[in-house]
């Protein structure tokens, strides 16, 4: 079964069922399951869920424990919640290694790194289901389902958005957050697949801002002195999007170079309404964890499983922001 609803109608569901906001504990502090304790396995009966952010404070995650929590309700299921301060495999790892210790029945986690999470997560898979969600690791095999955006055709997607801004084409420039997260990768590589085939685009690169908006901002300065007839930047993430848009401002030219951003967090919708961002790129956060939950539960039931699930994107503009669509693509700030 998979939801899909809006944010509107999402937070006035969850409010029936009186969960509490979202946005999880701290790397330092840990989780807690819905009586305020330590999620554990099994004890209770009551299967156990942790659920692992790439980061907290991020409305795509905040979004996706939207939808975790919302399954959980619905399934009878018990959530915790962590995640680290900062996109970085080196804090996320004592995490996966703490809530591992406890055996609870099911991990949902986007890991930071393909290869730093991947012995981790296979030691936590000996005493839980694993469901990845959003990123991957090298050898997923342990995991009963990843699920997460077709990144691929989300880069592409932003490509197609850049040539409908710029029919004329030029020069292009991707922004991405690091090497080695599997979903930025593979939006990059979609971006490039597709630019390859048209003549009319050339494209200078891509630089990495390490999830950083002061460095992105600094990025794009850079890339105008260095290509002044730039003519249109892809940023992979929220933090990309965030600091392009601050860059252009700060370079006077608002309205002349075109931005797509992904993700639709509270920054990104702001830069989209005063003309800083000219399109954003949607992923379906609230059902990656619906499903994640899903997946566990049924892996935890002895049910079979899907090993790979793949959620949409929504293109939203200036001029569908408002539209039914464009406001239920929008990420949460909390649930």
């Amino acid at each position: 079964m998979r939801l899909h609803r809006s944010m509107t109608i999402l937070a006035a569901a969850l409010a029936t069922t009186g969960l509490a906001a979202c946005g999880g504990g701290d790397a330092d502090s840990g989780g807690d399951g819905a009586d305020g304790t330590q999620a554990e396995g099994g004890s209770s009966g009551t299967p156990q869920v942790a659920f692992i952010q790439g980061v907290i404070g991020d409305n795509f995650y905040i979004s996706m424990e939207c939808g975790v929590r919302a399954a959980a309700e619905e399934m009878g299921a018990e959530v915790s919640v962590q995640g680290p301060q900062r996109w970085d495999p080196a804090l996320q790892q004592p995490i996966v290694t703490s809530v591992a210790a406890n055996e609870p029945d099911a991990i949902l986690i986007a890991p930071n790194d393909v290869t730093a999470l991947q012995r981790p997560l296979e030691n936590a898979a000996e005493n839980s289901e694993v469901v990845l969600v959003d990123t991957t690791v090298e050898d997923p095999s342990f995991a009963v389902s990843e699920i997460a955006s077709d990144n691929v055709g989300g880069g592409a997607a932003a490509f197609d958005a850049i040539k409908e801004l710029v029919p004329d084409g030029g020069k292009v420039l991707v922004i991405d957050n690091q090497p080695g997260i599997s979903t930025s990768d593979d939006r990059v590589q979609g971006f490039e697949e597709a630019v390859a085939q048209d003549d009319s685009f050339e494209y200078v690169g891509v630089e990495y801002a390490q999830n950083q908006p002061a460095r992105a901002a600094s990025i794009v300065t850079s890339a105008l002195q260095r290509d002044p007839d730039l003519v249109a930047i892809f940023a992979t993430n929220i933090f990309s999007a965030e600091g392009a848009a601050t860059g252009i401002e700060q370079a006077g030219v608002s309205g002349e170079v075109q931005v797509v951003g992904f993700d639709a967090g509270p920054a990104q919708v702001e830069a989209l309404q005063d003309g800083t961002l000219q399109a954003i790129i949607a992923q379906q956060p609230y059902d990656i964890g619906y499903q994640g939950v899903e997946q566990a539960l049924a892996a935890l039931d002895g049910e079979e499983t899907e090993a790979q699930i793949q959620t949409g994107f929504t293109i939203v503009t200036a001029d569908t922001l408002e539209s039914e669509e464009g406001q239920a693509a929008l990420y949460a700030s909390e649930c």
